[in-house]
């Protein structure tokens, strides 16, 4: 019995992954915006913000936030805030729901995985649905002929 329930929960992750990559994809990559703020004369701090919808009768148990930088300074990891667009925090245009670090690889690449839904014993418990905006910070060389230092 619990080799079924790991094998659907590892096709399940896999079918996610894979809807991620296609057109069914949560996030919205037509509603994208970037900025780079410089924190010295060689590096800055790249925010990018993305928005995500999760519908109501989602399945799926996993959502991530991945991407590659190009000219990323190693050492700095990728920061991740998820806000809520339907829940508003006083001095704050959306709700904070979630925060979180991950590392970015030599190649430049960052994934972040996080639970959006979980079901246990025939009982669902939904983490996330709605609509999000997502916020990336992400430290960069401001000239690519930089990325060598």
């Amino acid at each position: 019995m619990s080799k079924n329930i790991i094998f659907a929960s590892i096709l399940a992750a896999s079918l996610f992954l894979t809807g991620f990559s296609s057109v069914n994809s949560f996030a919205e990559p037509f509603d994208y915006q970037t900025e780079i703020i410089p924190i010295n004369n060689s590096i800055g701090l790249e925010t990018s913000i993305i928005q995500m919808n999760i519908p109501e009768d989602n399945q799926l148990p996993w959502g991530f936030v991945e991407g590659t930088i190009r000219n990323h300074v190693s050492e700095y990891p990728v920061i991740i805030e998820i806000f809520d667009n339907d829940e508003s925090v006083t001095g704050n245009n959306h709700g904070a729901v979630h925060f979180a670090q991950t590392p970015v690889n030599d190649d430049g690449s960052y994934e972040y995985k996080f639970r959006v839904l979980k079901s246990s014993q025939g009982q669902t418990e939904t983490f996330f649905d709605g609509s999000y905006t997502v916020k990336i910070f992400k430290v960069v060389y401001l000239y690519s002929n930089l990325d060598a230092i």
